[in-house]
């Protein structure tokens, strides 16, 4: 084979590979293109299933918050004795009860989220203790005392409620 025989074997190969790896481009180029386009009809699909479940979970935490404001627990959980400490133990039981019940519906929301209604239950249950070291002698002052407190500032659990309708004002 001579030198001229190469040059024109070269010649007739060149457009073929040339061809060759345009094909493979553009077959890889679309493969690509319908693999994304699955992955995004599987996670329209996914999200369209799942959103119902998430705003499920905000609203279970949402009641929760609601549950837990120093206003709405105070009202809702009366005392059952004079006993102030015994007062003040079945208010934290009642919040960490609640806390407890709606404990999964994390997994459904942001961490920052979740940090805040962890937040908001634990200042709750500080404003609730620091009430209890006050001078009150009687359950029904401890009331007092701890509606008192919260008249002054806004309540841990109403900045956490706030919070979390931001956070579902951003899921639409």
């Amino acid at each position: 084979m001579t030198g001229d025989d190469i040059l024109q074997l070269f010649a007739f190969l060149l457009p073929a590979v040339v061809t060759g790896a345009v094909a493979f481009y553009f077959f890889r180029l679309h493969t690509r293109n319908e693999e994304g386009r699955r992955r995004f009809l599987l996670q329209k699909d996914t999200q369209k299933q799942a959103l119902p479940i998430r705003l499920q979970a905000y609203e279970r935490m949402a009641l929760f918050l609601e549950r837990i404001s120093i206003p709405n627990l105070v009202v809702r959980v009366a005392p059952k004795s004079k006993n102030k400490a015994d007062y003040e133990n079945l208010l934290i039981k009642q919040i960490e009860t609640e806390f407890d019940h709606n404990l999964s519906q994390q997994i459904y929301m942001s961490d920052e989220c979740w940090n805040i209604i962890k937040a908001a239950k634990s200042a709750t249950i500080q404003i609730i203790r620091s009430a209890g070291m006050s001078e009150s002698d009687t359950s029904d002052k401890l009331r007092e005392d701890i509606l008192n407190k919260t008249m002054e500032k806004q309540s841990p659990s109403a900045t956490a409620l706030a919070f979390v309708k931001k956070e579902i004002s951003e899921l639409w």
